[in-house]
């Protein structure tokens, strides 16, 4: 009986704190989001980003369309992400997929309102930051970033809720 109480009063604690510590992405969940600008290389960046919540707002779920033919320009579905929530290391974690057979893993931090991605690329550390701008708009920016301070910066452009 005991085992029962404690199953149905901390299970329910469990599943909230999970949700909780994904309540960073709720501005960006439900809606679509698209960017355009370009690469420090002069490479044109084209991104739409749609967030939604699964298993029950357990894992946030992100799929991408961007280019998938470098060399035509071809847009299609690129990327598909996962962000959960990971009790042991109290970190959120994320797993970001690519139709070039690609996976980057990482972490991602609340600063604010602003979310922080960081992981291995190469033998760099890449961040990539979401800077809340307003509830339409988010500032992004991709490059190597240490102890607050932005040393190389490798994209800056705005995603902008499309739907």
């Amino acid at each position: 009986m005991k085992k029962l109480i404690f199953s149905v009063l901390i299970i329910p604690l469990l599943a909230m704190s999970q949700e909780n510590r994904l309540a960073v992405f709720k501005p960006l969940v439900g809606k679509t989001w698209r960017a355009e600008g370009k690469w420090s290389n002069g490479r044109p960046f084209i991104q739409e980003k749609t967030f939604e919540y699964g298993l029950d707002s357990t894992i946030v779920l992100v799929n991408t369309t961007g280019f998938v033919d470098r060399e035509k320009g071809l847009l299609g579905k690129r990327n598909f992400g996962i962000r959960q929530y990971d009790k042991h290391t109290d970190t959120i974690k994320f797993w970001e997929f690519d139709v070039f057979g690609g996976l980057s893993t990482g972490t991602v931090q609340a600063e604010g309102k602003n979310l922080i991605y960081q992981y291995a690329y190469g033998d760099k550390t890449i961040t990539n930051m979401w800077i809340r701008v307003n509830d339409t708009t988010w500032l992004f920016k991709v490059g190597i970033r240490q102890n607050g301070k932005w040393e190389k910066l490798y994209l800056e452009t705005r995603f902008k809720w499309l739907r």
